[in-house]
């Protein structure tokens, strides 16, 4: 049987194999790799999966869309149990009750973020295809972060053979554990670049870069943003995963689980919407933003408008442009590659689309929204640690605000907690003093040395920049 194929959401590029749209990122049109189709799982195989182990049950999910022509099977579970081998956790992401619904704590990896179950595989998947031919065993990956996605690319490819990873990361705007997180890996292959602006200015200078083809074909450009399909496809089995721990309790057995997820690229919410057409029995999906509301805009308004980004204490989804939402739009648009790319012209000219009618029906029958702000998340942390002795971090904070808002909160709703709190300490202060000691793998990180360098929000800088740390290296190693 073969492997699901993929095409761009802008229609240029059609049909390719799994192998070529992880190796290349963003599509050459400037769109986004979708699959052409969804294999379905069904209700009987879903519950043989129950007794399964996480990394057993990842290898099924994943093997629905990655067969033996793309990945051999014993090297697709090898991929799988290595990535999950790096979580402190046996569960992996375990699901736990707290204020009457359900919590699934994504955290537990070696960056203490969500990110790091989609990067430890995504790394590993990339070390594969490079050991077996693509790219002549050469990848330069660039990446943008708001925080989070940077640490969790750098310990998912620091040391990997033929990788070179470059991470840019807007100046001053993420926290000061997540900085130190990046920039005391000392791995050769890996270079932090603190830029001049914010979020969406770096992941311009990213996108740029991709849809520069002299630079991007000689130094090998590869994708970690969840622009990657392997991102999203790697998230999707963890809604499989809470959906079963939550309907192990037999009142539940034949319920639709809800997810609430704090959203700024909205990569981790559409691989909940993506396992639901698979055939997962998902109920509500509900989209939780913080202050950087264009999500909530779109879904309550039909107003997908560009706006400035506002710091917040959940600088992860300090986001004004979702690059992921591309995906579900290119779904709204009925799969019509045409009709999505005028859209995305439109957007891209004025910095705003607009849909209403059906088309805003249909998009709130696939998803809920709620916004919350700096107090209402404070609230949530200050609360939870008071009554449950629980402590949110602020993006997960802002998830639960969400399902208070919408009335929500029941035994059916999964919460997704996105990282650990010990990330976001002068955030946490506000609500909770004295704070929680850390985990020591945190604890130690301002003790370390560390390695960054600057570069302006000037795309042709950054380019020279990467080259030239990719020449650096390659001649150290050779000397």
């Amino acid at each position: 049987m073969a492997s699901v194929t993929y095409s761009s959401t802008r229609g240029g590029q059609k049909n390719l194999d799994f192998r070529t749209v992880v190796m290349t990122g963003l599509a050459h049109d400037r769109g986004l790799f979708v699959p052409d189709s969804f294999p379905s799982v069904t209700k009987e195989e879903l519950e043989s999966w129950r007794g399964l182990s996480y990394p057993d049950l990842a290898v099924n999910v994943i093997g629905k869309f990655v067969k033996e022509d793309q990945v051999p099977a014993d090297k697709l579970a090898d991929i799988v149990k290595r990535s999950c081998a790096a979580f402190r956790h046996e569960d992996v992401t375990p699901v736990i009750k707290v204020g009457g619904h359900s919590v699934l704590e994504l955290f537990h990896g070696p960056t203490f973020a969500f990110k790091d179950v989609a990067l430890q595989m995504l790394g590993n998947f990339f070390e594969y295809f490079l050991e077996t031919g693509s790219n002549d065993g050469r990848l330069a990956v660039m990446g943008a972060t708001s925080g989070d996605t940077g640490s969790a690319a750098i310990y998912g490819l620091r040391g990997k053979k033929g990788v070179d990873c470059i991470i840019l990361f807007p100046k001053g705007r993420v926290s000061p554990i997540q900085e130190r997180q990046m920039t005391t890996v000392q791995d050769s292959n890996i270079h932090c670049v603190a830029v001049e602006g914010t979020f969406d200015d770096c992941q311009d200078i990213v996108k740029a870069s991709f849809n520069t083809p002299d630079f991007r074909d000689r130094v090998k450009l590869g994708a970690v943003n969840s622009i990657n399909w392997c991102r999203v496809l790697a998230q999707t089995t963890y809604y499989f995963w809470s959906y079963l721990r939550v309907t192990d309790d037999d009142q539940h057995k034949d319920a639709k689980i809800g997810y609430s997820v704090p959203t700024g690229n909205f990569g981790d919410i559409l691989a909940g919407f993506y396992a639901k057409q698979m055939g997962l029995p998902v109920g509500k999906l509900v989209v939780a933003t913080n202050e950087n509301d264009i999500l909530h805009r779109f879904f309550t308004k039909g107003e997908y408008h560009r706006e400035a980004i506002a710091k917040s204490i959940s600088p992860s989804m300090d986001i004004c442009v979702s690059s992921n939402f591309e995906r579900y739009l290119y779904f709204l648009a009925g799969n019509d590659a045409e009709k999505l790319a005028d859209w995305m012209k439109t957007f891209e000219e004025t910095k705003k689309l607009d849909i209403s009618g059906d088309l805003l029906l249909k998009a709130q029958s696939d998803f809920s929204s709620a916004r919350a702000d700096t107090e209402m998340t404070l609230d949530v942390i200050r609360d939870y640690n008071e009554k449950y002795n629980y402590v949110l971090c602020p993006h997960s904070a802002v998830g639960v605000s969400a399902i208070q808002q919408t009335g929500d909160v029941n035994e059916t709703m999964v919460c997704l907690a996105t990282a650990h709190e010990g990330k976001f300490p002068a955030a946490v202060k506000r609500a909770i003093d004295p704070l929680p000691t850390p985990p020591k793998e945190l604890a130690c990180l301002f003790d370390l040395p560390t390695r960054v360098s600057e570069c302006p929000n000037d795309v042709k800088k950054v380019q020279e920049f990467m080259e030239q740390r990719i020449a650096e290296r390659i001649a150290a190693e050779q000397a």
